[in-house]
């Protein structure tokens, strides 16, 4: 046994209760990530194009993040035709931002994990040579 597995492990240490379940969903987070990219705003047709989503999905997400207060709606016209526009909301910038650095952290512990593991099984084989 090597002294790595020896220490005591924190409670709790990969619960990861900083990821946002309204975020983490695929389509959510593809959306809250185009409309951090452009701050200004998109208009749904463009971000129905860019994160590859049917009128329907991407209504009902939309609906979700703006239920959750991570993104407003607005309707009105461009070039005389009915428009929707999508932004993210400061809240929803700022909760976008806390979700990454949990999600770096879930990045970061893998990556010692699997660094570790490799280590140990070359000690492991030099022991055996």
């Amino acid at each position: 046994m090597n002294q790595r597995s020896l220490k005591p492990l924190r409670p709790h240490r990969f619960a990861y209760d900083g990821l946002d379940r309204v975020i983490h969903e695929r389509a959510r987070l593809g959306l809250l990530t185009s409309l951090v990219a452009h701050s200004k705003g998109l208009p749904f047709g463009t971000l129905k194009q860019l994160c590859r989503l049917t009128d329907g999905n991407l209504s009902r997400h939309l609906k979700v993040l703006e239920t959750a207060r991570l993104v407003e709606i607005s309707k009105g016209y461009a070039l005389n035709r009915p428009q929707t526009f999508c932004r993210i909301t400061v809240q929803g910038r700022k909760r976008y931002l806390e979700y990454l650095e949990i999600l770096e952290q879930v990045v970061v512990d893998a990556a010692a994990a699997i660094k570790a593991e490799s280590g140990d099984n070359a000690a492991s084989a030099l022991a055996q040579m």
